[in-house]
């Protein structure tokens, strides 16, 4: 059973991450006033571009051609590794919160490295901000959990959330909401959404992760769009895990597998819908104020971390 809930746990993610970038855009249609695509839009995107044969630039090299293809998979590792639906899986042992930030880095470096590999000036553009915006991100990351691993007494994902369901005290302490407050900020920037970046922007001053990608066509294209699909269904799932973890299984029997699914379906696309509305009202900030931001983000992670000291030292 331990198997077959990382198997499903992969499964919603590769199925379910086209669909919540459907539910995010309807959301954010109707908000403004417009009919929308459809839910299921992404889906007939990926689709589309899966028939269609990649082109690289000329120049480019393995850097170009591997990152498509090494995004999805860092990312469907971590979608394995986190506890997303169930915290007793066979790979549990080795879902530390340092190798989690260690394979999103991966993905978003090998991105950055394929930007640069086209020798475009907005190829570059969007890697040199890509970087500069990883270089925030990941440490707010590791601090935003080191301050819920701290009475938990380890690093390891899955014990911090077993952790928490069985002492839901810890979420509401003032440790607890620091962290939320920070972890949602990292995530923001991590997927590339308002205010630090937008991700349905074509304008070649304000955009990041499309300069990178720009290049790309094809199959290529299809995997890199999936691979940001899926690294939002993972961060949010995550962000849900962490801090509503309520639902999550932490036994091996099939009935609280299926129960854990469905409870995973409504926190992440409620997460989703409350962030496609609020970007309906949020505006994009200047690249310039991103550092600030993420800045202010990396503060209230180590503030949680010092609250969770001396709070756990009690």
């Amino acid at each position: 059973m331990g198997y077959a809930a990382v198997a499903v746990q992969a499964g919603a993610v590769v199925g379910g991450a086209p669909l919540l970038t459907g539910l995010m855009r309807q959301v954010r249609a109707r908000l403004e006033g417009r009919a929308g695509a459809g839910v299921l839009q992404p889906l007939r995107d990926t689709r589309k571009l899966l028939r269609r044969e990649p082109i690289a630039p000329a120049g480019t090299g393995p850097a170009f051609r591997a990152a498509p293809a090494l995004l999805v998979a860092t990312t469907l590792v971590v979608a394995t590794l986190v506890p997303l639906l169930s915290t007793r899986t066979p790979v549990a042992g080795r879902a530390d919160l340092i190798l989690v930030v260690a394979l999103l880095a991966l993905g978003t470096v090998t991105l950055a490295l394929a930007g640069l590999d086209t020798g475009t000036a907005f190829g570059g553009m969007g890697a040199s901000r890509e970087m500069t915006i990883a270089a925030l991100v990941e440490p707010t990351l590791l601090m935003a959990v080191f301050a819920l691993s701290i009475p938990a007494g380890t690093t390891n994902l899955p014990e911090i959330v077993d952790g928490a369901v069985r002492e839901p005290d810890r979420l509401a302490s003032p440790a607890g909401l620091l962290a939320a407050a920070a972890l949602a900020v990292a995530v923001l920037a991590e997927t590339g959404r308002i205010p630090v970046d937008n991700p349905s922007t074509h304008l070649e001053l304000t955009m990041v992760h499309e300069a990178m990608v720009l290049e790309y066509a094809g199959r290529d294209l299809a995997l890199v769009e999936l691979g940001a699909q899926m690294r939002l269904m993972v961060l949010l799932g995550l962000l849900a895990s962490l801090f509503a973890p309520w639902g999550i299984a932490t036994s091996a029997s099939a009935g609280a597998l299926a129960l854990a699914l469905l409870v995973f379906v409504v926190k992440v696309a409620v997460l989703g819908s409350v962030l496609a509305a609020a970007e309906v009202f949020w505006a994009k900030v200047r690249l310039f104020r991103v550092p600030e931001l993420l800045a202010g983000s990396f503060l209230l992670a180590l503030l949680a971390v010092t609250a969770s000291f001396f709070l756990s030292g009690e």
